[in-house]
């Protein structure tokens, strides 16, 4: 679900702290023409954001050309993991684009051999193998992929169901979006797919029952023997509403898995590199995938995205039969390597983790003030997401989810539109490497905005 934000400036309060400044209407007069270029030339499904012309970056906070300046607690659609402008992911870009190679295909450059070195390195045991896309969706397709022809190389050409979730969400190509648990977004697809098979997430909100039983029951009504089945993937947290896996639900998962030799996945592209207070999310559930998807966070902001798994799973396909025009771009592979350095020194993870207690005190507060306007907030580490609902209900609330939104930008406050079920959740997650004070100001917006909305 979706909705346009108009081009009609508004006059709003002007903002003027440490990090937020608001000195023109919103959207900016000057920037209408802009849009209305926009809006003539790109097709319409690129006019869901909030109407702010990105023109600078630094740290955590966007600048529009017109004198404005927002703290941003979107970074990027939680890409920016580091933030914007940091100087040793610059410098790592320029040395790399002095040297003229800004594209290799699949020839081997230097940054490549190093990150894939780095990335074998921080991936738990036995998963070595590392293959570099551009896209979350190329590394879904991929994993998928890996997951079928393993069960087929190994005499298993039965094992034809795909097992992922309800609200799950995989990315945007076909493959992805069969595998999606969301049916408006794959209406157009015709035929009906049955070997991708989606069960209830176990959020505890619109699926109450957070029990293994009801995974397995589910297969069972969907006429899905586990014999059938060559993978289950799913979000370490779903990306619609910030909720974890269940631990318990999750090593049961991992139990069923083994005994009915199907591939655990875990898309980690929004989860992983710190985003949840660990390196990767599924690190607080206790069990380890067969393979993982990466993206997002992983390079700070290229087009950089990964597939790391066990060797005899990565290794079925032989030299030229699995790559990738633009697989590990030179200057994409030193700015990822450049971000996962900045991470570590800069102790990202860990503040992810300590702030993420303050996210979650926060986000149950705002919940219980919302006059029933908030169903479900959850978080972990530095990704929070409130779901409103009709008051007493599970029905989405877009339009009070859009308006929030609206608020905290014209406040100072740069958001993404409102995702999830309906449309009707409101994400927080700033780039890692937020002060407590900045986030503490941040929260206050929202919860102002919330507050005026409920």
């Amino acid at each position: 679900m979706g909705r346009e934000f108009p081009l009609t400036p508004r006059e709003v309060p002007r903002v003027s702290t440490a990090h937020r400044r608001i000195v023109t209407p919103i959207p900016a007069p000057a920037s209408i023409p802009r849009f209305e270029q926009l809006r003539k030339h790109e097709p319409t499904s690129m006019g869901g954001q909030p109407p702010i012309i990105w023109h600078e970056g630094e740290g955590c906070h966007i600048r529009d050309p017109y004198g404005n300046q927002w703290l941003d607690f979107s970074a990027g659609v939680l890409v920016a993991a580091t933030g914007y402008g940091h100087p040793r992911v610059k410098a790592a870009m320029e040395r790399q684009l002095e040297t003229g190679l800004y594209h290799t295909y699949c020839f081997a450059n230097e940054p490549r051999i190093e990150l894939v070195e780095k990335l074998s390195a921080l991936a738990p045991v036995p998963l070595e193998k590392v293959f570099l896309l551009s896209t979350g969706s190329e590394a879904t397709e991929c994993a998928m992929k890996l997951a079928r022809t393993f069960a087929v190389r190994n005499g298993r050409p039965e094992k034809t169901h795909l097992v992922t979730f309800e609200n799950a969400f995989h990315g945007r190509t076909l493959g992805a979006q069969l595998a999606g648990g969301s049916p408006g977004l794959k209406a157009w697809i015709a035929g009906s797919h049955p070997e991708f098979v989606q069960v209830p997430f176990p959020d505890g909100f619109r699926t109450p029952d957070t029990s293994f039983d009801l995974f397995e029951k589910s297969l069972a009504k969907l006429g899905v023997s586990p014999e059938s089945v060559c993978g289950v993937m799913t979000e370490t947290y779903q990306g619609c509403n910030a909720q974890m896996f269940p631990p318990d639900y999750a090593r049961a998962l991992r139990a069923w898995c083994d005994r009915n030799s199907a591939l655990l996945i875990f898309d980690e592209i929004q989860a992983g590199f710190g985003r949840t207070g660990k390196l990767f999310g599924f690190e607080h559930l206790g069990v380890s995938p067969d393979l993982i998807t990466c993206g997002k966070g992983i390079s700070g902001g290229m087009p950089l995205s990964a597939v790391i798994g066990r060797r005899d799973v990565m290794d079925i396909y032989g030299p030229g039969e699995m790559t990738s025009t633009h697989t590990a771009n030179p200057v994409c592979c030193a700015a990822t390597l450049a971000n996962l350095e900045v991470i570590e020194s800069e102790d990202a993870v860990r503040n992810a983790a300590r702030l993420g207690v303050i996210l979650a005190e926060a986000c149950a507060s705002m919940k219980r003030t919302s006059n029933g306007r908030i169903g479900h907030a959850a978080s972990v580490g530095l990704v929070g997401a409130l779901q409103f609902v009709t008051p007493g209900t599970t029905t989405p609330d877009h339009d009070t989810a859009w308006e929030v939104v609206r608020r905290c930008v014209e406040s100072g406050l740069m958001l993404f539109a409102p995702v999830g079920v309906g449309g009707g959740a409101i994400k927080i997650n700033p780039p890692l490497i937020i002060t407590e004070e900045a986030f503490r100001e941040g929260l206050g917006v929202v919860a102002d905005a919330v507050k005026a909305f409920s």
